[in-house]
């Protein structure tokens, strides 16, 4: 049986924990026959939102074989920056030699300082939240540190990005365990319709070109947003707004940055990325739901959008 170990360090942020810890527990409803365990090293911790957890088995009471996981989740960043937190040398030898013994060891958040404390980020590919990636890279210089993506398996080391990012690491790592058809029914039973590879960046296009205060040019981006697959003409969008398509076109520009068709690129490839996560889909399928005329379409816009 396969062990998921979640390390409960104080000040956890309760949603780096609670994240992952679900998607495997869904995974035990749907028949994967796996165990999880919780260990820290302290015995009384306190969650960054006020919850306290008692009675957590010591870490070092852990029987962890090659195979299994540890999860390390995010802290309050003024811990994780505190001498209290560098200086538990044992419990960061103790993440080094489950590694060495190959047992995978996982991060949410700034969880990966600890992996970095343990020497397990050296000429390793990683992330953590966006906050903390000029920080994390300052710290552990040998560390290639990644900013632009939502988890990383590198030298058999995980780490993702902050909060939700966990949910997506754990759903990466039940499909490399139980194949994509499987863990489409996990994410389903988690209500979780929009699950996310490690190539999506942690800016959201959702609210990026969204920093400014016109109405009109939001009504028009809330519009797109829920009509991918519509023809979506600046005439029909400036009808919606009492503009011009001239006029319409200026102040969307003015405002977001960018034009009414790159925006709305931009918002269709986003799907399509969502969408591919699940094996049920065709391309074509694909394609005609995000608004693209053909897949060899979509095909080519993905393959420029990786250049």
């Amino acid at each position: 049986m396969k062990k998921f170990a979640f390390i409960i360090p104080p000040t956890v942020e309760i949603l780096d924990l609670a994240g992952p810890v679900q998607v495997f527990t869904e995974a035990k409803f749907y028949g994967y026959d796996l165990a999880l365990e919780y260990y820290s090293y302290k015995s009384e911790i306190i969650s960054t939102s006020g919850l306290l957890f008692n009675n957590i088995k010591d870490y070092r009471s852990a029987d962890l074989r090659e195979g299994d996981y540890v999860f390390m989740p995010g802290m309050d960043n003024k811990y994780v920056s505190s001498m209290d937190f560098k200086t538990e040398r044992e419990f960061f030898n103790w993440l080094k030699k489950c590694s060495d013994k190959g047992i995978l060891v996982c991060s949410i958040c700034n969880g990966a300082f600890a992996l970095g404390h343990a020497g397990l980020l050296k000429d390793t590919e990683c992330t953590t939240h966006w906050r903390r990636i000029e920080e994390m890279q300052n710290e552990f210089p040998q560390a290639k540190v990644i900013s632009d993506i939502l988890f990383k398996k590198s030298n058999n080391v995980y780490t993702s990005a902050g909060i939700s990012a966990g949910i997506d690491l754990a759903l990466a790592i039940l499909e490399e365990l139980k194949g994509p058809l499987f863990t489409h029914k996990v994410a389903r039973g988690l209500v979780v319709y929009h699950r996310r590879s490690q190539d999506h960046t942690q800016q959201s296009i959702y609210l990026d070109y969204r920093n400014h205060i016109s109405p009109g040019i939001h009504k028009v981006q809330d519009y797109l947003i829920e009509h991918l697959a519509d023809e979506n003409s600046v005439g029909d969008l400036a009808s919606l707004v009492a503009m011009s398509p001239r006029n319409l076109s200026r102040v969307f520009k003015e405002k977001t940055g960018t034009t009414v068709h790159e925006y709305l690129t931009l918002l269709r490839l986003e799907y399509a990325k969502t969408m591919l996560n699940n094996p049920e889909y065709t391309i074509e399928y694909i394609a005609s739901k995000c608004g693209f005329k053909t897949a060899r379409q979509l095909q080519r816009i993905l393959k420029d959008n990786k250049k």
